[in-house]
């Protein structure tokens, strides 16, 4: 049995996310976001203005006026998920734990790219690959992916986004759109990510609590590591001792985004007290910009 607060937030991150995508987002992730290719539709007679590069010269012969070919872009896609569970991801200060923002972010993906007929797909990481979900249709997937996020008890505590995307790269054969959830507190992912790109077109979503950044002025602060359990005593008196803890915090953060820059990767900073629907469609628009 699933308790009534978790399914308070399951509902209410589902009808939330619904309506962002219907009244917030309408058209914007299918305008940036296309289908893997295109097929052949029919062959029309040429009109002015047609490219000439698209006229089928056997048949405009054969038939003795030119004729074009004309093709469709193939719709459907399929949108992956990397949703991190690790531990780090429960904490949280005035917004909230990240883990809840993770899952509005996972259910306004979703139901995009639902909306834009494309399948939707989740794996589940920690410091292993926990748990896949494989790609489907329909709002009824969406309110699984959400109960998972909320519900679902990993076996590991710590972040191994290169297993992660190995374990993507090995199973999902058709290009796809992967959009890696995490706060991006593990190394080592480098090359997965640059060989996830040769392929699919991974994009991060890095999901942070500024307030992490900054010890409380309040004498001697205890400050533990959600994952390795590790804890470290502070005198948040000391000035030096509280710029130094905001410069480690802040070169961590340039890691990760220097990562990605050297992966020619996209990456999307997400404040927990952010809104989901703002930041993807800045997003969304900067994409659309770069790509027309």
């Amino acid at each position: 049995m699933i308790p009534a607060d978790i399914i308070k937030k399951i509902r209410r991150v589902h009808i939330k996310s619904r309506r962002t995508v219907n009244n917030l987002m309408a058209g914007q992730y299918r305008s940036v976001f296309r289908g893997s290719g295109i097929e052949f539709e029919e062959v029309r007679e040429y009109c002015p203005g047609d490219e000439v590069k698209s006229i089928d010269w056997k048949v405009s012969a054969r038939l003795g006026k030119p004729f074009i070919k004309r093709y469709r872009e193939e719709r459907e896609s399929i949108l992956l998920l990397l949703v991190d569970m690790s531990a780090s991801l429960k904490f949280g200060t005035f917004s909230g734990p990240k883990l809840e923002k993770v899952a509005e972010l996972a259910s306004v993906l979703a139901f995009n790219a639902i909306k834009n007929n494309d399948k939707v797909g989740v794996i589940f990481f920690t410091d292993q690959v926990e748990k896949y979900i494989p790609p489907k249709k329909g709002s009824a997937h969406i309110w699984r992916v959400i109960k998972e996020i909320f519900t679902f008890v990993p076996q590991g505590k710590g972040t191994d986004i290169g297993a992660a995307l190995d374990f993507m790269s090995r199973i999902s054969k058709k290009r796809s759109f992967v959009f890696i959830l995490s706060d991006f507190l593990g190394k080592g992912y480098e090359t997965p990510l640059k060989i996830a790109r040769k392929k699919h077109e991974p994009i991060g979503i890095r999901i942070f609590d500024e307030n992490a950044f900054h010890l409380p002025v309040k004498g001697i602060v205890r400050v533990s590591d959600f994952e390795t359990g590790q804890v470290l005593v502070f005198d948040a008196f000391d000035r030096r001792t509280r710029d130094g803890f905001l410069r480690i915090k802040q070169e961590i953060h340039q890691e990760t985004q220097d990562i990605f820059s050297k992966a020619k990767t996209d990456l999307v900073n997400l404040k927990t007290s952010d809104s989901v629907s703002d930041t993807l469609t800045h997003y969304f628009r900067l994409r659309e910009r770069r790509f027309r």
